[in-house]
């Protein structure tokens, strides 16, 4: 039972959307436990959205409601403001400082905002001896973000890798187990609900792109740097590539890496979102549908894996609980400011982005060509000018664009640097009938 002298944690929640529901829901779903667990009773006093009047299949006549949503951060009878409604800037960053500003403490899973002004963010709660919290913003309702700040804090971590994007994994995966093209799959996800009716965020790799960013700042102890992070989607990659893949003895997924190396000058931070062929038998490589899977490596713990659901209002929803828990623990002991990113932003370090050119890799490159005699020749020859080193070439047949066929090759471990100047030697060849796919082999 809850500790019975202890008010309650009074919460207000703008955004009623799918997870603000699920809040309440699972509030009222499982209040005793969360209550004894919390060490006190969470209660909603207060909530805004959109449309007050609109049928969500939950009753909210007894919360106090605002039609401005800043004016949750300002009211006296809250502790504690659930940001759901999304966007990096607008009325989120808007309400998140306001609430941030009067002391109070601010839950969010918006991880536009937290990437784009998490330092920001992270200042005003140090400042004003309150929570932020945003477990929901990175992998749904997988508790990775407590998991790196609490469960791996005496480790150094050497890598942090993973599938941050639902959409992307159920596109590629739908696309092996069907054999069907990329813009078909995409389409069939769009009318499941998997993806938006824009999906550029997901397919371009900018929503996995802010994810790796915040698990960067957290398990390096580094600023949030979204705009060093280097992204690649999956739109280029074909049903052929992945049938290539399988051949190989890989899938293909899209994978999220951020990792520390001393340097000459200094320590370099390199984040990069790009889809890669994982072997069969790495942890990954069962990682299908929508799940989110994140990989942490450190130098005692070794690997760790963080798995399963990372969107949806339940798992997302227990996410947002699970916070609203910390903080109440914290409150009752007098310890609010707990520093977000695992340690005061005072001492987050500025980390130069690393340029990845001399890191050693293995990679599959396929090429759109123009079926005549030659090609494969002008292809080969640039990559022995660069440098690169061919393990297998195979000529796939025609690709569907005419006269076009396709060519894949996989290369031996070489520099980064050496495939990018391969493919600069075959700029503005009119053998290649479009941009070459490259997909760096991640290791096991």
């Amino acid at each position: 039972m809850a500790n019975t002298t202890q008010p309650p944690l009074r919460i207000a929640i703008a955004g009623l959307g799918t997870v603000g529901v699920g809040v309440i829901r699972l509030l009222a779903a499982n209040g005793d436990l969360i209550a004894a667990r919390a060490g006190r009773a969470i209660k909603v006093v207060a909530v805004s959205a959109r449309e007050r009047h609109k049928n969500r299949g939950v009753d909210i006549a007894s919360y106090a409601w605002e039609d401005d949503m800043t004016a949750l951060g300002r009211r006296d009878d809250v502790d504690v403001v659930i940001e759901l409604v999304g966007g990096s800037d607008g009325p989120a960053l808007a309400l998140s400082r306001a609430a941030l500003n009067g002391g109070k403490g601010l839950v969010t899973a918006n991880k536009a905002m937290i990437a784009h002004h998490g330092m920001e963010l992270a200042q005003q709660a140090e400042a004003n001896g309150a929570s932020l919290q945003f477990e929901a913003a990175v992998a749904g309702g997988i508790p990775v973000v407590k998991g790196l700040r609490e469960g791996t804090s005496a480790n150094a971590l050497t890598k942090v890798y993973g599938i941050l994007n639902g959409t992307c994994n159920y596109i590629l995966s739908e696309m092996e187990a069907t054999g069907a093209d990329f813009s078909e799959t995409l389409s069939a996800a769009q009318k499941l609900g998997y993806a938006e009716s824009d999906p550029t965020f997901d397919i371009e790799g900018i929503d996995a792109a802010h994810k790796i960013a915040i698990l960067a700042a957290i398990g390096f102890g580094a600023k949030v740097d979204f705009a060093s992070v280097r992204t690649t989607g999956i739109v280029q990659v074909r049903a052929a590539d992945i049938a290539q893949a399988d051949a190989l003895g890989f899938v293909i997924r899209l994978i999220a890496e951020a990792d520390v190396q001393e340097e000459s000058d200094g320590p370099k931070l390199l984040q990069r979102v790009r889809p890669c062929l994982v072997g069969k038998d790495h942890p990954l490589a069962s990682v299908d549908g929508p799940t989110n899977a994140v990989v942490a490596e450190g130098n005692f713990s070794g690997r760790l894996l963080f798995q399963g659901a990372g969107a949806g209002d339940g798992p997302t929803a227990s996410a947002v609980v699970a916070d609203l828990i910390d903080i109440a623990r914290s409150c009752e002991n007098q310890d609010e400011s707990v520093a977000p990113f695992s340690i005061p932003v005072a001492q987050l370090a500025p980390l130069a982005p690393a340029e990845p050119g001399h890191r050693m890799e293995r990679t599959y490159l396929r090429f759109t060509v123009n079926d005549r005699p030659g090609v494969l020749a002008e292809i080969t020859a640039a990559m022995r000018d660069a440098d690169v080193s061919i393990e297998s070439l195979i000529q796939q047949g025609r690709g569907g664009d005419g006269d076009a066929v396709l060519v894949a090759m996989v290369t031996h471990e070489g520099p980064e640097a050496n495939v990018r100047r391969a493919l600069e030697l075959l700029e503005g060849s009119d053998s290649l009938t479009g941009k070459p796919l490259v997909l760096p082999i991640l290791p096991n």
